[in-house]
């Protein structure tokens, strides 16, 4: 076996690793098309085109830097601070989607114990509506939540792809570049859509009939553990 071929094997392997190993790689998907109701189809096709531009970000970058001669220290070190970037966006989404969570949770009438002038406004105004209004309002039409995670994918960093390019890229050999970024890709998005069909599939035979009013903030809450676990706690 040459050398080539011994790290298009590592490169599949690590594809694996790296991403079994990387809850915020799949939780975000499994939790928000349980939130969001989105069927497994929808789930799956947002998952691979995410997964494909978290590859073709570090790939592009791992290419131009080894193009450019930029060394090994300096483009781990532009990875980390996407890691860095990365890790505050799932925060931060993580944050708010947890606040949407609520509103969504008290808009729906699951606690109107509370006193009248402790909501806001819109809630007020929404637990007077007609049933059949107050279920159109409560139906999901936005398409923002699969762009916000196709963009935080394209900027999460995949650290251990730069090293293995390095090596091909030093021997001035581009089809064992291409090959090694290819075989990682794809091992990335396999095994990213295999973890999200478990999820899924796992999670839709558990009866979520009561907790179903929290899956918003439960969403929201697993995504922003996961921005901390990956900021804090090297994940």
């Amino acid at each position: 076996m040459n050398e080539l071929q011994l790290l298009l094997i590592t490169a599949i392997s690590l594809g694996f690793i790296h991403t079994l190993l990387g809850p915020d790689h799949y939780l975000p998907f499994i939790v928000l098309s349980r939130a969001r109701r989105w069927s497994l189809s929808k789930t799956l096709w947002i998952t691979a085109f995410s997964g494909v531009g978290h590859i073709v970000g570090s790939v592009v970058l791992g290419i131009t830097g080894v193009a450019l001669g930029i060394s090994l220290s300096k483009l781990e070190l532009i990875e980390a601070t996407r890691g860095n970037l990365v890790a505050w966006m799932l925060i931060v989404f993580g944050f708010f989607y947890t606040v949407y969570g609520i509103f969504q949770y008290l808009k729906n009438g699951h606690h109107m114990h509370l006193p009248k002038f402790l909501l806001p406004k819109s809630i007020r105004e929404y637990r007077h509506l007609p049933t059949t209004e107050a279920e159109e309002v409560k139906e999901d039409t936005t398409k923002l939540t699969p762009w916000i995670l196709f963009l935080i994918f394209v900027f999460g960093p995949c650290e251990v792809l730069i090293p293995l390019l390095i090596f091909p890229a030093s021997e001035h050999n581009w089809f064992g570049v291409f090959a090694v970024s290819a075989l990682f890709g794809i091992a990335t998005v396999a095994t990213m859509l295999l973890t999200v069909f478990v999820g899924y599939t796992g999670t839709s035979l558990i009866r979520f009939k009561q907790v179903e009013k929290y899956m918003h903030m439960i969403a929201g809450s697993v995504i922003f553990i996961s921005g901390i676990g990956i900021r804090f706690m090297g994940w």
